[in-house]
């Protein structure tokens, strides 16, 4: 998707979504990534665009941190085999919250595992911190995207969508705090974004809310 110029600045976004968990059976966060990229080839976007990929994450959070900075280390070392230097790399995460009813921009994450119920790898870790290293539980790490921005840009296209300073404690938090730092120690950006159950919100509508913020996040980069 997206063409470049010799010079142009391009937006690279890498997606990922989650597989099941307890007591979500079908994770639309999965359907999303899978048909992301055909769903947007019907769109008409931006030329500084490039869907990088979409990849579906365990939802689970240390038994599934290999895979993770994997797919993480992707998106640099396909920017290193490019002759561009001027790609902007964003890794848009998405997650279910099966009890919300509209959508939320997560400003931050926080060095805190404190797990409702087992992973699906069968960790359930208590106050536990995410990385050690980075010191106490309390301890956060904010997006550098414009949270504000982009929640006022999709809600003047018609989303339901509000901000959100705490993206709870299971493997959403836990995937997005290792992003944030990953992002932060190799010149990219993260953000991670809750969706609802298709029950509550439909998957046309949660499919074009994907492909509306796409589109901003190439604007605004």
């Amino acid at each position: 998707m997206g063409s470049e110029g010799p010079s142009a600045a391009v937006t690279t976004v890498h997606v990922t979504g989650f597989k099941k968990f307890h007591g979500v059976s079908e994770n639309p966060t999965e359907t999303i990534a899978n048909n992301l990229i055909e769903y947007l080839n019907k769109e008409c976007f931006p030329k500084n665009l490039v869907i990088g990929g979409c990849y579906i994450l365990d939802t689970a959070g240390q038994g599934a941190l290999l895979p993770l900075y994997q797919t993480l280390q992707s998106a640099i070392t396909s920017k290193e085999s490019e002759s561009s230097t001027s790609n902007k790399i964003i890794w848009l995460h998405f997650g279910v919250n099966s009890g919300a009813t509209r959508f939320a921009i997560e400003r931050q994450a926080v060095n805190e595992a404190t797990f409702r119920c087992h992973d699906e790898m069968g960790w359930k870790p208590q106050k536990e911190p995410i990385v050690p290293s980075d010191g106490a539980i309390t301890s956060i790490r904010e997006t550098t995207l414009p949270v504000e921005e982009i929640t006022k840009a999709l809600a003047n296209k018609g989303y339901d969508v509000s901000t959100s300073d705490d993206a709870g404690r299971f493997v959403c938090n836990y995937v997005y705090y290792h992003s944030l730092r990953f992002a932060e120690q190799n010149g990219t950006k993260s953000l991670f974004v809750h969706v609802p159950l298709f029950s509550t919100i439909n998957e046309e509508t949660q499919m074009q809310l994907a492909a509306s913020l796409i589109e901003i996040l190439a604007s605004t980069c």
